[in-house]
């Protein structure tokens, strides 16, 4: 593929999710909470929510972005110490406050839940990498926002942002206005090869995610086709279906495949 083919089509916002504890939350098992190697739609559905100054409340809101959401992913530096695991341990009495997004604590109804136990998993000074657009690219008619309001949102957010978890502070500006905010090119997989490499990067090849039909399905840098059960039913608050995804790898623009 060559730079000016890739040069043109649609238009994609580039995020950047930099932090040292990153989650990328995957299905839960039990008190367990793995963690991906690339963010889910529910997860970036809830980041631009959060950046919007959305309520949970807000269900109809959440599921309309989720099911216009096109994007994949780019690893261009992975966890220097490979999966960290973090074993939590908290008694929960009736009425407990914690922070939340708002600035203000938040209680617990109910009863006491005694010892609660979890495990979580998280990544360690990774960065990736993110291609995002709108399908269909302006929903303004409808109330719900378009590209640019997804992009001052991030770069003013109502709400603290985090990647995943609360914990999971970014140390890198999530979107960046200017030249390196956008790029246009005609798939996924071609927005991501146009990105130039973040600060201390891997070495090419970076490993990368990207939906079916936005990209190669076959070829030597192609791991597999799956799919991703990443997406939320956001009025019941559960697993919400499926999408097929390519796991593969993705060079620089410049470079061809064998």
């Amino acid at each position: 593929m060559s730079a000016c083919a890739a040069g043109t089509g649609h238009r994609w916002l580039v995020l950047r999710l930099e932090a040292p504890l990153l989650a990328f939350g995957g299905v839960a098992i039990d008190a367990v909470g793995v963690t991906r190697d690339f963010p889910a739609a529910s997860m970036l559905t809830g980041l631009f929510a959060n950046a919007l100054g959305w309520t949970r409340t807000e269900a109809a809101a959440h599921q309309a972005l989720q099911d216009r959401l096109v994007f994949g992913a780019r690893r261009d530096r992975a966890s220097t110490l490979g999966p960290l695991t973090d074993s939590q341990n908290a008694r929960l009495e009736p009425r407990e406050r914690g922070w939340t997004t708002w600035g203000r604590p938040e209680e617990r109804g109910g009863g006491s839940l005694g010892v609660h136990r979890r495990q979580r998993d998280y990544h360690a000074d990774a960065c990736v990498r993110l291609v995002v657009r709108l399908e269909p690219a302006d929903n303004a008619a409808g109330g719900a926002p378009d590209l640019d309001a997804l992009a001052a949102a991030l770069e003013r957010p109502s709400r603290p942002l985090f990647i995943g978890r609360k914990s999971c502070l970014p140390s890198h500006p999530i979107w960046t206005p200017g030249v390196a905010g956008t790029v246009t090119a005609p798939t996924v997989h071609a927005a991501l090869a146009l990105l130039p490499p973040a600060d201390h990067a891997d070495e090419p090849p970076w490993s990368a995610l990207w939906p079916a039909g936005e990209g190669p399905e076959t070829g030597a840098d192609v791991h597999r086709v799956t799919a991703l059960a990443d997406r939320r039913n956001w009025r019941t608050g559960l697993h919400g279906g499926t999408r097929l995804v390519v796991e593969g790898r993705i060079r620089p623009a410049m470079e061809t495949t064998p």
